[in-house]
């Protein structure tokens, strides 16, 4: 019996280029080729999928939260597998549940939560992305400024001691409240270091650059502008080749105009990519939440605290794709390779995960033409059917 499968009668993109007439075959959880249905060997299961776009599977590297979990609120395996399989309706085939800035033992708890959902190979969970509390209480947004703090030795041994238990594990911190020495400890041990919700000027970001931070969180939001006179984080973030650049693409917190500025100004290698920063009402009929005791309302597609402060987002990975696309006007592949591609690139994963590759792991997605969903394929396996 063999364990080969082909997804035939879709147009395929690899992340790289269309193909049109071909099959997607696998070997298991991992991606064999794309060849002429002609060619499948003997024996191949056949999944049909006609008139069908076949896409790489989104990552999201910035999940607070969905099917009406927040990972604040409940750190444990299960929790993670609720927020993985929302996301997965949309097209999200690995993900980073994401902690926001709490107390040291919610994030402890949040740490043996994903390692626990490692153990359980919990479909489409990737790591960790910790997000604070070392950040600035000028640039909280909708943190708890009473929970942002220094970073000192013991967070640090916390985040260097989990460094190697994940497929990757993001830790957002701002200068202010963190040293480029302690950048340089978790950027060797692994982790990757963003910046964010930080009032650095761009002299700042370069130092800490260099001592091994690869990313910007969520780009334009809760950060030093780009002025005439000092770049600020957003001035770094596109003048600086080796930073990646996490943006929300949900058109209320960045105008698509700065957006495709952004894009266009972006020197690489490094590239921006999309995150959802959705909270837990993905994939749940929630009109309001909390977030470390404050309420959360959700209204016309944002979520906000009671003042109007932005509060994380209110869209999945597909309406992201279909946002950059539409609303940037940007060839639907450069939308797509914003959800797979650079974010995998981003977070070091590219040898595994992001691109239809033979090699690489077989997370999916099937589109329509109109692009709504189709199904969702995590190494190999369908986990959702539309």
């Amino acid at each position: 019996m063999t364990a080969q499968k082909a997804i035939t009668g879709a147009r395929i993109f690899d992340g790289l280029f269309w193909h049109d007439g071909q099959a997607l075959l696998l070997d298991g959880g991992t991606i064999t080729g794309i060849l002429p249905q002609s060619d499948l060997p003997a024996g191949t299961e056949t999944v049909p999928a006609d008139g069908q776009l076949l896409v790489p599977g989104f990552i999201d590297l910035q999940v607070n939260g969905g099917g009406g979990v927040m990972l604040n609120d409940r750190q444990d395996a299960d929790a993670i597998r609720t927020i993985c399989a929302a996301h997965a309706k949309f097209g999200t085939t690995a993900l980073l549940p994401t902690l926001i800035t709490d107390t040291f033992e919610i994030r402890a708890r949040t740490i043996a939560g994903g390692r626990q959902a490692k153990v359980e190979n919990v479909p489409g969970f990737l790591g960790l992305h910790l997000e604070g509390p070392h950040l600035s209480v000028a640039r909280k947004g909708a943190h708890d400024p009473a929970l942002i703090r220094p970073m000192d030795q013991a967070d640090l041994d916390a985040l260097l001691d989990c460094a190697g238990d994940f497929d990757a594990i993001m830790v957002t911190v701002a200068p202010e409240n963190t040293t480029a020495s302690q950048v340089s400890a978790m950027a060797k041990a692994g982790i990757i270091v963003s910046l964010g919700h930080t009032d650095a000027g761009y002299k700042t970001v370069v130092e800490y650059a260099k001592a091994g931070a690869r990313t910007v969180t969520h780009l334009f939001n809760a950060m030093s502008p780009l002025g005439h006179r000092e770049p600020g984080v957003v001035g770094a973030a596109l003048d600086i080749g080796s930073l990646h650049a996490g943006i929300i693409a949900d058109g209320f917190h960045a105008d698509p105009v700065s957006m495709g500025i952004a894009l266009r100004a972006k020197n690489g290698p490094g590239r921006i990519f999309i995150v959802t920063d959705a909270m837990s009402t993905i994939g749940s009929d929630q009109t309001s939440f909390l977030l470390n005791g404050r309420e959360i309302f959700r209204k016309g597609g944002r979520l906000t605290l009671a003042d109007g402060t932005l509060a994380g987002a209110d869209i999945d990975m597909l309406a992201s794709v279909r946002f950059a696309h539409e609303k940037l006007d940007l060839p639907l592949d450069e939308a797509l390779r914003m959800a797979s591609a650079y974010p995998a690139d981003a977070a070091g994963i590219a040898a595994r995960k992001g691109r239809l590759l033979p090699g690489l792991d077989a997370d999916f997605v099937l589109l329509t033409e109109g692009l709504d969903m189709a199904s969702t394929w995590i190494g190999g396996t369908r986990v959702f059917q539309a």
